[in-house]
């Protein structure tokens, strides 16, 4: 393919993948702006929210490691992909159908959902890895990240405007309706799935064949990598609990709760552009800038009840995922061949996943105890994640 002809095509399919991804995050983000306080007012506790978002989390991960396997073995990467959208996008407008205390159906959605994204989630990223060849792997995962948090943004906005529609004196109903409104993102997201398919069906002509060979040894920079990320996730509180803590301490009225996520992920879209483009330049120092500016979001927003300062901690807590999203995806493109790219995806977020479910459920359980256990555990695990990745990087420059 001709190299003007091929970058066009390349910046192209990422931005396809990109708006496939706003409509999908408009879809399950927006959701998740509300999802903490619609599960308590269906009756499940602060530790049950939780657990059910760690194991959301842990099997919208760890089950990346068969589907990515599987995926790499039959280079069916379209069919997991396809197959994982439906399945998320469909179990969100469902969870409109939920009675009231109905908090284990309500559960169970939420798992569907995320075992949908770990279906559809290495095939994805490993399309446009070889997409973001062409363009840079940190400026493309980044713009891919940017796309996606667009979505994340505005699908908190919608359901904003919904609450300020319908009102929030009977909250749970106004939940229930925009559950039910996120219908159309979701459609548009399957439909353009589809699209890109047809228009695209073998994305790896954007990447040139590589001598690398086919297969990659876990070495103790590889190790030292997986355990600064897996620290990191485990101090990284789950939103779910941001908005529960918001709710419980009156800091924001009821309707705003979208508002918060939506500004979370807007900081998230941003910060990915800018450490996508730094990864490019610098490497994994990025991961430790990023890490050492998100810190001590936790404090600001559990230990107390004013609105700037909580403020404040989510706009930290979106930098630290922003830059996250972008820079692990452009690492993994870096380190695993493109022939056991999906299964190398599916490694590393496996082990993101189990950390995300010990560390959300733990955190939850600390927040019913006491707020300042929770921030103990979150910094402390940020400054371990540091630590690991100072340590990485001083294997990569001695090549152990």
């Amino acid at each position: 393919m001709d190299k003007k002809k091929a970058l066009s095509g390349a910046i192209t399919f990422i931005t396809l993948m990109g708006i496939v991804s706003l409509f999908s995050d408009m879809t399950h983000e927006g959701a998740r702006s509300i999802l903490g306080e619609y599960l308590n007012l269906a009756g499940a506790s602060a530790a049950t929210i939780g657990f059910v978002s760690g194991i959301g989390e842990l099997c919208g991960y760890s089950l990346r490691l068969i589907s990515g396997f599987i995926a790499d073995k039959t280079k069916k990467y379209w069919t997991f992909v396809i197959t994982g959208y439906v399945i998320q996008a469909l179990a969100i407008p469902a969870l409109a159908l939920v009675p009231e205390h109905g908090w284990i159906w309500a559960c169970g959605l939420v798992i569907l959902e995320r075992i949908g994204k770990a279906i559809k989630k290495p095939a994805k990223n490993t399309l446009v890895s070889f997409a973001a060849s062409e363009i840079g792997t940190g400026k493309g995962f980044a713009y891919q990240e940017f796309l996606d948090q667009l979505g994340a943004f505005l699908g908190p906005v919608l359901l904003f405007v919904t609450a300020l529609v319908k009102g929030t004196d009977d909250l749970f109903t106004t939940y229930r309706i925009s559950f039910a409104i996120l219908l159309v993102p979701a459609m548009i997201t399957i439909a353009l799935v589809l699209t890109a398919k047809i228009r695209y069906p073998d994305p790896e002509i954007f990447e040139k064949q590589e001598d690398k060979p086919a297969s990659f040894e876990f070495r103790k920079s590889f190790v030292l990598f997986m355990a600064a990320i897996c620290f990191f996730a485990f101090g990284f509180a789950d939103f779910t609990l941001i908005t529960l803590h918001s709710a419980n301490t009156g800091a924001f009225n009821e309707s705003m709760l979208s508002l918060l996520y939506a500004g979370a992920m807007a900081v998230d879209a941003f910060a990915a552009l800018f450490f996508g483009w730094l990864y490019d330049k610098v490497g994994l120092k990025a991961l430790i800038i990023s890490t050492l500016c998100s810190t001590f979001f936790s404090y600001f927003v559990f230990m107390t009840g004013n609105a700037w300062l909580i403020g404040a901690g989510i706009i930290l807590w979106g930098i630290g995922m922003g830059a996250q999203e972008s820079i692990m995806k452009a690492a993994v493109s870096g380190i695993v061949p493109r022939s056991m790219r999906s299964t190398g995806f599916g490694i590393f977020e496996t082990g993101f996943g189990i950390a995300w479910f010990l560390g959300s459920w733990l955190l939850g359980a600390l927040y019913d105890l006491n707020p300042v256990y929770l921030v103990t555990v979150s910094v402390v695990s940020q400054f371990l994640a540091i630590a690991f990745y100072v340590l990485c990087l001083r294997c990569n420059k001695t090549e152990c």
